[in-house]
């Protein structure tokens, strides 16, 4: 009876080792995942950042240039942008190079980074796409408004 008792222990033992080894790849899998996700999702945005700057040349172009030389200088330049896809791409090369060897907790620390990174970028995207309607709302308004005004009080007379 105790040798059942203690092939029982044995097998429950192998058991849960086999089913916590089996938790932990899982996890790890789900981690690199969500790391592989997030490198996208911060490309994305970043994409789409890019786009957005572009698409707002027009507007601040509109804008006299003594108001708009600042804006003018930042949507001007895509240093941050592509500083950004590097880190991206530094990311993407450190989990092909380390993915399979790296501990869990390094996988977690470069989720967590990148998902910092990801929140920053979508939240300064938004502000960039509110200032970009501000600006757009601005400048119509601004330009409705220089149409009723005679020709001779106007900056640009041609217009």
């Amino acid at each position: 009876m105790l040798l059942v008792a203690l092939l029982c222990l044995v097998v429950a033992a192998i058991g849960l080792s086999f089913l916590w080894v089996r938790h932990l790849q899982t996890r790890r899998q789900k981690s690199l995942t969500r790391l592989l996700d997030l490198a996208d999702e911060v490309e994305r945005l970043l994409n789409r950042t890019q786009e957005r700057m572009t698409a707002m040349q027009p507007l601040v172009e509109r804008v006299p240039a003594d108001i708009g030389a600042v804006a003018q200088a930042s949507l001007g330049s895509n240093l941050p942008i592509r500083e950004a896809k590097r880190d991206v791409l530094q990311h993407r090369l450190w989990i092909q190079k380390h993915g399979l060897t790296a501990s869990q907790s390094e996988i977690d620390t470069a989720c967590e980074a990148l998902d910092r990174a990801r929140a920053r970028i979508a939240s300064q995207l938004e502000e960039l796409e509110n200032a970009g309607a501000d600006l757009a709302r601005a400048t119509e308004a601004a330009n409705e408004a220089a149409q009723r005004e005679p020709a001779t009080l106007r900056r640009n007379p041609e217009s």
